[in-house]
This record gives C-alpha cells, structure tokens and sequence, in this order.
C-alpha cells in the first residue's frame, strides 16, 4: 500500500516522523523488530535507498538500532519514548500557538479559546 507524501518536507523524514508517531502511541513496542528495509519500501511505496536512509536517520537520533544480520529494532530506552512524546506534544503546542497569533489572537484569548472548547466538548460527551 503506497502512501501519500507532502512535498514540502523530504520522504525519509516523513516515514521517520510516522515511525515516531505510532511510537510514542504504542503501535510499535521498545524493542519490536522494524520490517527490513526491502519490505518497508514495498509498503510506503518508495526506493530501498529512502528506507536506509529512513532508518539511518533514525539510527542517529538513537530511536532505533541496527543488529547486524538481524535488523533494525526499536529502541528499549522508555526514556526516548517519553521524550519523543514531549517534543511532538511542543512542536504541536508551538505551532498551534503561532497560527493563533496569527490571526491575532493574544496569549489569553488563546487559553480562553482553548478553555471553552474543552468544556464544550466535554459537554457534548
């Protein structure tokens, strides 16, 4: 199944962010044993070479580890996990912030926005 890629930001970063993501979700395990690079390629639909890229950049940033002749395995660090999780959490907050500043919305207007749909959702549970 070939996925669909924006075309503002490189493929091997976008397949890394989507490997983070269903890590920090839970999709995939510390530890868990990635799909070699061939597979993963055939599944996103793109170039082997992207995939070892994908995954050296991975590598490098200490989310997964290469086992020679056994493959590429997520991190067992629960620590990384964590703060993968609170960099994503940021950069959403950080981007969400600056869009509403955007529009001219100042910092307390923003928390009152927040607030209120919070409470409105919660009333419509």
């Amino acid at each position: 199944m070939t996925e669909e890629f924006k075309t503002s930001k490189p493929i091997y970063s976008q397949i890394a962010d989507r490997i983070i993501q269903q890590f920090v979700r839970g999709e995939i395990r510390p530890g868990e044993k990635l799909p070699s690079v061939r597979e993963m390629a055939i599944q996103s639909g793109v170039n082997p070479n992207t995939i070892q890229r994908t995954y050296g950049e991975l590598e490098r940033m200490g989310v997964v580890e290469s086992r020679r002749g056994q493959g590429t395995f997520m991190t067992e660090q629960i620590e990384m996990r964590n703060q993968l999780r609170a960099d994503i959490q940021r950069d959403i907050v950080a981007a969400f912030i600056e869009n509403m500043r955007g529009i001219g919305l100042e910092d307390r207007e923003i928390a009152y926005a927040v607030e209120q749909f919070l409470v409105k959702r919660e009333e419509d549970k």
